[in-house]
């Protein structure tokens, strides 16, 4: 949480709320959803604190997150059954699931600071 207000701190809560949701979204690719949401939950819940704001789009931010699990056959279990009777390649869930993801991040991070404000 630390290393994310660091590096995108000065953009806001919002730029903060986008990068962690494309930090999960990136280690969703070779981590199952439970151990990351165990693991990013209370990252999440202490960088809004850090930030002195409410927790709530943080924590759902990470919901959303974990759920637009698309980049890669290893991020759902469903992606992998589906890999091999589909003749799907690793390229065919990057090319397809990265624009899907992208559109996750973009419409939460717009959505989220008004369904749950921050202050």
């Amino acid at each position: 949480g630390r290393w994310v207000i660091d590096l995108i701190g000065g953009f806001g809560p919002t730029a903060i709320l986008a990068g962690l949701m494309t930090m999960i979204i990136m280690a969703k690719m070779i981590l199952p959803s439970t151990v990351l949401a165990v693991i990013m939950t209370p990252i999440a819940i202490s960088t809004a604190h850090d930030l002195g704001i409410s927790p709530y789009a943080f924590v759902i931010g990470v919901a959303f997150a974990l759920a637009a699990s698309f980049i890669s056959p290893l991020a759902h279990p469903i992606n992998a059954m589906v890999m091999t009777p589909g003749s799907y390649r690793y390229s065919d869930f990057v090319k397809h699931g990265l624009p899907v993801s992208l559109i996750v991040i973009l419409v939460s991070t717009l959505l989220l600071p008004i369904l749950f404000p921050y202050w």
